[in-house]
């Protein structure tokens, strides 16, 4: 089996192998977890050939027997071998009720290094965090960037390969797949109901689920767009709907905490004050949002290249917010390690009316943080309008920091 190498997350990963401390490796279903797990697998038997390296994997038949903690220690009081090194990878472990038990006596007894993934954050807020705060790490995979994108496909980087990305998005196994809308819509119509049903439903125990699958929807034809809950219960309520703010804001932590869509709040930029009230959503993967959707290039691509700036900003790690000030919004504002900056996303500057907007927003910040304007431009961009840098948006995407 051919393993690409995904550099940017095993990097992360590798000063933390031997050090004592849980590798927990989170993310969507089917953005290649488990695929940097078999990798950090294979680099370790290559650095140390006489390791005891253990394989869970929950979705195979095989370990169809491991369901709580007490069937684990079990099955691993067979597999540890206290004459070795060993290293314990688990795939899906919030599939294994009470989990955290096992985890914390391997590593209070120093049995092995333990790997681990998992498809819902409420493993980190819930199970983790109770019971292993402080002895774990966390390293959030994503869906493809589009360098890796290109990697993945063998594609050259010009027009036609962005168009690609922004409607099939970056599921690694697409790669093994034609892109074209038939098979790849396939596939990806088929990972999203499994996300809704294994991840959302079943690990939240959601009752209704057509209005799950409403909401899905909704959030999907508003990406980028500032939106609050109580503002679709209106909304929902119009359409003959009854649904409370509550449980409006329940189903969509759901989705969030299955990492199908991400919340951005909003921030009044004099002051970094965060607002209560109306945030933006995005999808992690954007060609499950297009596969729900339908896909339409010309009445979407506000939409998608702001998601898609969303995407590889939280790839390379940054905080992200809507900002706010003096009534006027700018798209991002990112924040790392004491950097800033701020993105404006726009399709195309066709006429001074657009240029002002764009710019004039980012214009009126009193301060000296970089400040990006982001379109499909063909021409004119990569260049530099009063400290303001106008770049394509491939340019922007293939930027490995700011």
């Amino acid at each position: 089996m051919k393993i690409i190498d995904r550099p940017l997350y095993s990097k992360r990963i590798k000063p933390f192998i031997g050090k004592g401390i849980i590798k927990v490796l989170t993310g969507q279903r089917r953005v290649g977890k488990s695929y940097i797990m078999l990798q950090l697998m294979e680099e370790i038997k290559t650095d140390h050939p006489d390791a005891n390296v253990i394989y869970i994997n929950m979705e195979y038949e095989e370990f169809r027997m491991i369901h709580n903690d007490q069937d684990l220690s079990q099955y691993l009081k067979t597999q540890i071998n206290p004459a070795k090194a060993n290293y314990l990878f688990i795939d899906e472990i919030q599939d294994i009720d009470h989990f955290e038990h096992t985890l914390r006596d391997l590593q209070a007894k120093d049995s092995c290094d333990i790997f681990c993934t998992g498809s819902n954050a409420k493993m980190l807020s819930g199970e983790l965090a109770t019971y292993l705060s402080g002895r774990y790490i966390e390293f959030h995979i994503h869906s493809l960037s589009y360098p890796e994108f290109l990697l993945f496909h063998q594609l050259p980087d010009d027009q036609q390969s962005l168009t690609k990305y922004l409607t099939y998005g970056g599921l690694p196994y697409l790669s093994r797949l034609e892109l074209n809308d038939e098979m790849a819509f396939e596939y990806l119509r088929n990972v999203y109901s499994t996300i809704l049903l294994k991840d959302v439903v079943k690990r939240e125990g959601i009752r209704n689920i057509d209005f799950l699958e409403t909401l899905a929807i909704y959030t999907a034809d508003n990406i980028g767009n500032l939106f609050s809950a109580n503002n679709i219960s209106k909304y929902l309520k119009s359409q003959r709907v009854d649904i409370s703010t509550l449980q409006v804001i329940n189903y969509l932590k759901a989705l969030s905490n299955a990492f199908l869509i991400h919340k951005v709040g909003r921030i009044e930029i004099n002051g970094l004050k965060k607002f209560e009230i109306g945030e933006k959503y995005f999808f992690e993967d954007i060609g499950l949002r297009n596969s729900q959707i339908g896909f339409d290039l010309q009445r979407d691509i506000h939409k998608l290249i702001e998601n898609a700036i969303y995407l590889h900003l939280s790839i390379l790690q940054y905080e992200i917010y809507v900002g706010q000030q003096d009534g006027l919004e700018i798209d991002f504002v990112a924040l790392k390690q004491g950097k800033k900056i701020y993105v404006q996303a726009t399709y195309l500057i066709v006429d001074e009316k657009t240029k002002e907007r764009e710019f004039g927003n980012l214009l009126a910040i009193p301060d000296n943080y970089p400040k990006y304007v982001v379109s499909l431009n063909p021409l004119n961009t990569g260049s530099n309008i009063e400290g303001i840098q106008h770049l394509h948006l491939a340019d922007f995407l293939k930027k490995q920091d700011f």
